[in-house]
């Protein structure tokens, strides 16, 4: 029988989601640094290395078609989380093997990165369907909200503890410690996933659903791409989480080329931004426990426009000048930020396991596909955008002023699509019932 997850079983989960960055943060930080200031290297082969990581998740949704072709996800966790480990263990080498043969070090790195993308694919999306099958509705905010926490503190323990223990440096000490890393991962998250899915159950199918097994990977994406509901929510994960991204790069610049922030400073404002997204979890983690605090759509579209709003007063900050609240202000930015995200992470689990059955991992590898796309164009793009506009403009306030701008107008885009989103139809077998074309019904709903 498919028993719900208490608290316990999502911690669990919440300690592989913590693995997960661990390693992570370890190839995109730390070797990142290392390639940069220790390698002399240009700033562009992380840069591209990062880029490639996310450009090979778009394999997510097959990935995702693959659990469910089981019904089992924990394998795909455990078997993701090995691959990562390796990629995460083999881009340390690479990194050290760079010190003597560039060339033969590089060509490492590419296959190390994209063994790390492969890795995140199939942990990552199998874990959030494991989340969206086994949680019940009412805890699913607080439950994204938990696993979210917990890979924060995975990347804040990692790179501290893993700091401390570089020093000093040697491109032994790194291969060393980022495999040591990797292997307690790896452990870590064999013993949070023993026994925690239970036996292979056999979910309730409709007469003309259809096993996984007998519909190609092909046929099952276009299936889950003609639900008008997964089909909005991807362009509206794809169009948040872009201009989510997209500012992370340019903050900072934004601060001292405008403010005269200097680097200790605008580092404490990426401080000031985090503590904001926080605070906006958990606010939106709230939401899911009634309607008392308002509903979850309600928080997903008001976050997306709070974003808008806050991102056009940094565009406002750059004219005002220091008599604006700018750090109030970015604050304000960040807890948007972490409400809409909280908010649109518990709806992706809900609409996870709405529409034509036996295709939950697909539905949400497309969306984590879409997010991964927008995180690897978000960068490139902010920062293209901003040298641009600078050359074309000229003037350094003004260049940075049309980039936010031109991401408040993402972001009120994401509203509109997140408002036309609605809650499906009551039944959850209506679309495996109109065969393979099926789609979902929209009601008017506010509540998530």
């Amino acid at each position: 029988m498919n028993t719900s997850f208490g608290w316990m079983a999502i911690v669990r989960l919440g300690l592989v989601q913590a693995c997960l960055g661990a390693v992570v943060v370890m190839t995109t930080s730390t070797l990142n640094r290392v390639m940069v200031v220790e390698l002399a290297l240009p700033a562009l082969l992380p840069g591209m290395l990062v880029a490639m990581h996310y450009l090979v998740q778009v394999a997510r949704p097959r990935m995702g078609y693959g659990s469910d072709m089981g019904q089992r996800r924990t394998p795909w966790i455990v078997g993701g989380m090995v691959v990562l480990a390796c990629g995460g263990a083999l881009a340390a080498i690479a990194t050290a093997w760079m010190g003597r043969d560039r060339a033969a070090g590089i060509a490492l790195a590419v296959l190390a990165f994209a063994l790390i993308g492969v890795g995140v694919s199939a942990c990552g999306t199998s874990l959030l369907v494991l989340l969206a099958k086994r949680v019940d509705a009412p805890r699913r905010a607080a439950a994204a909200t938990t696993v979210w926490l917990m890979m924060i503190v995975g990347f804040a323990v990692t790179a501290g503890g893993a700091g401390k223990l570089l020093d000093p440096y040697s491109p032994l000490r790194l291969v060393v410690v980022t495999a040591g890393v990797s292997l307690l991962a790896v452990l870590l998250t064999l013993l949070a996933t023993w026994r925690l899915e239970g036996a292979t159950t056999s979910e309730h199918h409709a007469p003309d659903a259809g096993h996984p097994g007998k519909t190609s990977f092909r046929e099952a994406l276009q299936q889950v791409w003609d639900e008008p509901v997964a089909r909005r929510f991807t362009i509206f994960v794809f169009i948040s989480m872009l201009a989510y991204s997209a500012q992370d790069l340019i903050l900072e610049p934004y601060a001292g080329t405008v403010f005269g922030y200097t680097p200790g400073e605008s580092t404490s404002l990426s401080g000031v931004q985090h503590g904001g997204v926080l605070l906006g979890m958990l606010c939106a983690a709230l939401a899911g426990r009634g309607r008392r605090f308002g509903s979850l759509r309600a928080w997903q579209i008001g976050g997306c426009l709070l974003s808008a709003l806050m991102l056009l007063g940094l565009v406002a900050a750059g004219f005002v000048g220091p008599a604006w609240p700018f750090k109030a202000t970015v604050f304000a930015l960040g807890a948007a930020n972490g409400a809409f995200s909280i908010a649109a992470i518990a709806s992706m689990m809900r609409l996870a396991s709405e529409g034509r059955h036996a295709r939950e991992g697909v539905r949400m590898g497309l969306w984590g596909a879409a997010q991964a796309v927008a995180f690897g164009l978000g960068g490139l793009v902010g920062t293209a955008a901003s040298d641009l506009a600078r050359w074309l403009i000229g003037t350094p306030v003004l260049a940075y002023a049309t980039v936010f701008a031109f991401e408040a107008l993402l972001f009120a885009l994401a509203a509109v699509l997140a408002g036309r989103l609605g809650a499906p139809a009551p039944s959850r077998h209506t679309g495996a019932r109109r065969g393979s074309g099926a789609e979902m019904t929209l009601v008017d709903a506010s509540t998530r």
